[in-house]
């Protein structure tokens, strides 16, 4: 098993993944799970599940149209003093900021559209790479120090 440092994305684990809703939480389990073992609060853990949930989400649905035959590549790195995420579709990407703002009056009632609001909300760090077809995500552990 290689060395995990989150400042090396070339030392990260790697998972692909079939591009549907099922398999996408496999790596988002484990991933929650090395965080708890490493002692991450709840509050964390929820902000990481729930990023997670969004990116993967939209990898499947907006990235890669909801092509079961695509493939989604999930490359991590759980430390002790943070978690990096970095979420690959194969699809054609888009432009984060033309995505429009869902807290708008006239976008408040669309069940949808929150997801990168969210990413950014809840996580430390958030890219989209790649022209948007990678979505990096950092957390630290605020646990650390206490």
């Amino acid at each position: 098993m290689p060395v995990v440092d989150p400042e090396n994305e070339a030392t990260f684990k790697v998972v692909e993944i079939p591009s549907t809703l099922a398999a996408a939480r496999g790596p988002e389990a484990v991933i929650v799970g090395e965080a708890q073992a490493c002692g991450y609060c709840e509050d964390t853990l929820f902000a990481v599940k729930l990023a997670m949930e969004e990116a993967m989400t939209n990898a499947v649905k907006h990235g890669n149209r909801g092509d079961p035959s695509r493939r989604i590549v999930v490359r991590y790195a759980v430390t002790n003093e943070k978690l990096v995420v970095i979420v690959t579709d194969q699809g054609t990407g888009f432009a984060p900021e033309l995505i429009p703002d869902p807290t708008t009056p006239e976008r408040l009632p669309l069940p949808n559209g929150r997801g990168i609001m969210l990413m950014r909300a809840y996580m430390d760090d958030v890219q989209h790479r790649k022209n948007g077809t990678e979505v990096y995500l950092m957390k630290r552990n605020t646990t650390m120090g206490r």
